[in-house]
Formats: structure tokens, sequence, C-alpha cells
């Protein structure tokens, strides 16, 4: 064998090395790449520091035998809420403001009527249950404290659906608000409800 033929072998060698070596180094053993898992758990801690936030948006609601179509203002706090619902030609119908005390829905005629909780106040006058206690974390793309049954995320971490006390819920849209990632799509069903939520505009987000 000459020595030519040994020397450009050698050198084939050496730029195969040396080719495998840059690839190793640019590629990231898979043991340090972070996991859309992790991902999901940052993106909800970050939710998690949300105490606060004010909505207007638009929403629908179908039930059996009614249904209902709106805009909704909503002003959250962490121990309060406090909802506007307009029917679809801007005109108020009703005001849901619930506190430590209970709630309490206003009609447009301004008649008042007391509750101890807002699913069975709303299903009482509106004709659906309002599931409050779990729609202020499901607003905002975040589960409730209770059990979660099944879940999703898209690659930046991102509840895509969630199922959740007697609830099948989906996020079909995001947009960034005060550098917070908020859902501006949330469609909500149980057994007698279809609930869709679109919001148009989120601001007060605070810790």
């Amino acid at each position: 064998m000459s020595l030519n033929l040994l020397s450009g072998r050698n050198s084939l060698l050496l730029i195969l090395a040396l080719f495998l070596g840059a690839c190793a180094t640019l590629s990231a053993p898979p043991s340090q790449l972070p996991t859309t898992s992790s991902i999901n758990q940052k993106h909800l801690a970050t939710l998690a520091n949300i105490k606060t936030f004010s909505l207007k948006g638009r929403l629908g609601v179908v039930t059996n035998p009614r249904g209902f179509s709106g805009g909704i203002d909503w002003q959250h706090q962490l121990t309060s809420d406090n909802i506007d619902v307009f029917s679809p030609v801007g005109g108020k119908v009703a005001n849901i403001a619930k506190n430590a005390n209970g709630v309490t829905l206003t009609t447009q005629e301004g008649r008042s009527i007391k509750a101890q909780n807002t699913e069975s106040l709303t299903e009482m006058t509106l004709g659906f249950r309002l599931p409050l206690a779990g729609l202020s974390d499901w607003a905002i793309g975040r589960p409730t404290a209770s059990k979660i049954e099944a879940s999703s995320w898209d690659e930046t971490g991102r509840l895509t659906t969630l199922k959740q006390d007697g609830w099948d819920i989906s996020y079909e849209n995001y947009a960034e608000t005060n550098g917070v990632f908020l859902p501006n799509k949330i469609v909500l069903k149980s057994e007698k409800v279809n609930l869709k939520l679109l919001v148009e505009n989120w601001t007060g987000i605070s810790n």
C-alpha cells in the first residue's frame, strides 16, 4: 500500500472524526433538552402568580331549552368578582357580584337575588350554571386545585385541552398581555351546557 493512499485514508478518517465530534458538540444529550412537560410547568408557574384580572369579551351559552349570547365585562379580585352581562345589542342584562358572603345577581330592572354560590343562582335566573368557582382559573389557562382528569398542551407549554370538575375545556388561541400569554378563546362543555368565552381585551393583570 502506497504512502499516498495511507495518507489519504488517514485524512479522510480525521475529517470524519472532526465532523462527528462537531455534531456531538452541537447536539445536546436528550436528557439535557427541556421537555414539553417542564415547559408546561414553567408556564403554569407564571400563571400561578396572577391574582387579579379584568377582561371584556363575548359570552355564548347553549343549553336545553335556553341559550344566551352577549357581552361580558369581568373584574376578578382575589376574594371577589364583579361581572356585567350584556345583551347582543349592548344593553346590560344583569350584574353578578360575588364576595365572601355569597353572590348577588341584579337584573336590569333592579331586582336583586342572593345565593351562596353562582352556579345555582345563574341557573335560577339566567337558565344556565355559570361555573364561576373554576372559571377564574380556566379563563387564564390554568387548572383549578381540583383533580385533573386529563390535560394536553402545545410545544410552548400552554394548555390546549383540560378535563376537570365535570367540564371539557379547550383553548384555541393565545395572545401576549403584559409579558404573559393568555387565552383569547375558551370553550367549556358539560353534560348540559356548552359555554364559549371570547376575550377581546385583557387588562389589570397583577400578582
